[in-house]
């Protein structure tokens, strides 16, 4: 059901315009002037406006309405509505960006058909927007951290040439987010990028896929030439099996192959990229994988760091994705509070990018509408144990602290642990810490441990 909102001076019109609309399954608004019109507007953006040019006792006229809803909302598409006398005008209506425009008296079957294209336009509109941005955001690398920073200065280098790539890596740390990356950032930017994952696509189906086949003149293409002038990106490359690596090989060399069934030569202009979580070098010794082939696309490898080693990257990559899931599905725009963004970094992440996400979507479906992320909605089955340290031996309770509260706690429970050893003896506790045995006495009163304190 779409929103559409009518206005035009002439109620009868406007109510006729509107019941044939609702008859359609449509939701309408009525407006009368350019005052009630842009009131409608500004509560919700509608799908459709159905605009006469005409419209009395109105501070602005159609022409003026559409101008300012093309400036201000240019994603909604305006259908003009014209007398016999106006028709230049509502061609020049259409040249200044409305969608089309129908002559009084209208025909219904005619609103209609306008209708029905205009909002079909639209939603394609919208849902190439959506994609652009989604592949916007699927190539945009987020992140400060040393090994972020070093990774991100290797794929600017490797961008600029035509070379072969090898990613390696753990499951989920953004192989693919890489090789988009260095295809969004090279001279191949407006070709194709197309993704393959080999793990995905039956042995028996392979090369069909890869190649494309022909058969009786009917000619499906493949992915390669899907591919052409573009990116390849083979994820879980030693998942191929060892006959279509035999063929592949063949590509990287002659740049040429034939559709299976066919006999013409195609030929191609690709660059590859290839990725993998396995050790390939056991792979070929185990004879699962053609040292030949990967000579041929192990030109430039390229370790693509785990979480673990960019925690500091975890409060820009987390505001990055409830950003993205409030953008791309409309999930609630939730900020995460200081203590809720700590225990992330506390947190264990086999997962890693991908686990990082997911687990924030969870969070943004069954968590609340509004209000910062606290730390007590994140998933316990993830949170270190209360034993465990993260990097430079520091326990987990002591990142959830200000400075001050974490110097202070330690003092307790070290000096508790110093007094504990000397059976509660003041004298020796005070000289093996380096403190005179006054000073010791006001500092156990002050953390409020002097009762654990034996006689001397």
């Amino acid at each position: 059901m779409s929103d559409i909102l009518v206005i035009d001076d002439e109620q009868d019109i406007r109510e006729l315009i509107g019941d044939i609309l609702v008859d359609e399954g449509h939701s309408t608004r009525l407006a009368r002037n350019s005052q009630m019109a842009f009131q409608e507007i500004n509560k919700a953006e509608p799908d459709l406006i159905i605009l006469d040019i005409w419209l009395k006792d109105s501070e602005f006229d159609g022409i003026d309405i559409l101008k300012k809803t093309k400036r201000d909302n240019p994603n909604i598409p305006v259908v003009i509505i014209s007398g016999h006398g106006n028709i230049e005008i509502a061609v020049a209506a259409v040249k200044q960006g409305a969608y089309d425009f129908i002559e009084k008296p209208f025909n219904i079957d005619q609103l209609l058909v306008v209708v029905s294209r205009a909002l079909e336009a639209s939603n394609l509109r919208r849902e190439n927007s959506i994609l652009r941005l989604s592949e916007q955001e699927s190539c945009e690398m987020v992140g400060q951290s040393v090994a972020f920073k070093a990774l991100k200065g290797q794929l600017d280098k490797i961008a600029k040439t035509n070379a072969r790539v090898m990613l390696s890596g753990p499951p989920g740390a953004g192989k693919e987010i890489a090789a988009r990356y260095i295809h969004g950032h090279s001279l191949r930017a407006d070709g194709p990028f197309v993704s393959v994952n080999s793990a995905s696509i039956s042995p028996e189906q392979m090369e069909t896929v890869l190649f494309g086949s022909e058969k009786n003149g009917n000619v499906q293409p493949g992915l390669l030439e899907k591919a052409h002038g573009g990116v390849l990106f083979f994820d879980e490359i030693a998942e191929m099996p060892l006959e279509t690596q035999s063929r592949i090989l063949r590509v990287l060399v002659e740049q040429s192959f034939a559709r299976v069934g066919g006999h013409d030569t195609v030929r191609v202009d690709i660059r590859f990229i290839s990725a993998t979580t396995r050790d390939l070098q056991a792979q070929i010794k185990a004879k699962r994988f053609r040292i030949e082939l990967f000579h041929r696309l192990n030109v430039v490898p390229v370790e693509v760091p785990p979480l673990a080693e960019r925690l500091d990257d975890i409060p820009e990559l987390s505001a990055h994705f409830t950003n993205q899931l409030n953008v791309l599905q409309g999930l609630p725009k939730r900020d995460l509070t200081p203590e809720a963004v700590t225990r992330l970094q506390m947190m264990n992440w086999p997962g890693n990018i991908r686990q990082l996400r997911n687990t924030l979507e969870r969070l943004l479906i069954l968590g609340a509408e509004s209000g910062p992320i606290q730390p007590g909605e994140l998933p316990p089955e993830q949170t270190p144990k209360p034993d465990t340290h993260i990097e430079g031996d520091i326990a987990p309770n002591m990142m959830m602290l200000s400075l001050r509260e974490a110097r202070l706690a330690f003092e307790i429970d070290y000096l508790k642990a110093q007094i504990a050893r000397f059976k509660g003896n003041i004298s020796q506790t005070a000289k093996f810490v380096g403190m005179e045995r006054s000073a010791l006495h006001r500092k156990l009163k002050t953390l409020g441990i002097a009762g654990q304190v034996a006689q001397d």
